[in-house]
């Protein structure tokens, strides 16, 4: 409620950023105070459920998060706003995409965790997009017109009803990332699934917060045993659907992959977590290990950042690679 009160006091005047967080149930049209300068709007978290039509006067928006709020649909209004490149309704009540709804500058649009069951053919003149989060709908195919969608580079598919992956999309020439676990057509693949040990919550001390991503949150931690104690990474994952998939779907995948130098090993799942989430038990990496680059961000969108001094030598390079490649 505070920054609302900033904002309807005029004393946030000529911002760039807005969050509003505070249970709103309509948009507040105080906003539009702001329509000279805002670029990065985040109404997450509350309980919208549309968009009013004075909406358009916004045209320097570049971002929008409507996480988590009541949207059944989207907002015919967001085409209007010709600088968007972000998009985000995930975890709303989306049943429909509207033939015009989506801006054409697009980017970046988080449709994860809604109740999608057919995409608009108008998707495919989308020719700016690049990173595409479907998963956790009820998909059960895909428009052939995204095979126009040249610049894609990360789709997630996860958690849908799709019984196959149309042929097209093996032909983008910037698809890079393609996540589909935790639909039909992967059952097939399934006939033995390898077990994972479990681990007591009883045996684990949880530490210092080591990262987080979509599905899951990564702590620092000890494992004690009657035999030994042991310094292990303990993820728990935030929900029954992530942006791969069910926590199941991974949970199949860090077994399928194996052990290997190159890879964190799985030691085994959570069983008895006090709130009854998921998660993983994974060895952990030495503390002389560092990240070589960091997320992507708005602008990058699906690539890694890196600090302007970065620079890897070229035996470096290759050994990098064939650690990969032999992964």
């Amino acid at each position: 409620m505070e920054t609302l009160n900033l904002l309807r006091s005029g004393q946030l005047a000529g911002s760039k950023r807005l969050k509003l967080e505070c249970g709103l149930s309509e948009f507040p049209s105080e906003i539009f105070a702001l329509a000279d300068s805002l670029e990065i709007l985040d109404l997450s978290n509350n309980h919208l459920r549309a968009l009013p039509d004075e909406f358009e006067r916004l045209k320097h928006l570049k971002i929008v998060f409507f996480t988590n709020n009541d949207f059944e649909a989207i907002p015919e209004v967001l085409s209007q706003c010709p600088d968007l490149k972000m998009v985000s309704f995930k975890s709303n009540q989306v049943a429909s995409v509207g033939e015009y709804a989506l801006p054409q500058k697009l980017r970046w649009l988080i449709l994860t965790d809604n109740k999608i069951e057919k995409l608009p053919a108008s998707l495919g003149s989308l020719s700016h997009l690049q990173k595409l989060m479907l998963a956790g709908n009820r998909l059960q195919s895909l428009p052939e017109s995204m095979a126009s969608c040249k610049r894609l580079e990360l789709i997630r598919l996860s958690a849908n009803q799709l019984t196959a992956l149309p042929p097209w999309l093996f032909t983008l020439p910037r698809l890079s990332w393609l996540a589909y676990a935790g639909n039909p057509l992967c059952n097939a693949d399934a006939t033995h699934k390898p077990v994972l040990p479990d681990i007591d919550w009883a045996e684990l001390t949880l530490g210092e917060t080591l990262g987080q991503g979509a599905s899951g949150v990564i702590y620092q931690g000890l494992w004690t045993t009657e035999l030994a104690q042991k310094e292990v990474a303990i993820k728990i994952f935030k929900g029954e659907i992530t942006s791969d998939g069910l926590p199941a779907d991974e949970m199949a995948a860090c077994l399928a992959a194996g052990c290997h130098d190159n890879l964190v090993n799985v030691l085994g799942k959570l069983n008895n977590e006090p709130q009854e989430k998921q998660g993983l038990v994974f060895s952990f990496i030495p503390p002389d290990y560092k990240s070589l680059g960091q997320p992507p961000d708005f602008d990058t969108c699906t690539r890694d950042t890196y600090s302007a001094n970065t620079s890897f030598s070229l035996p470096v390079i290759l050994r990098i690679t064939k650690g990969i490649a032999s992964a």
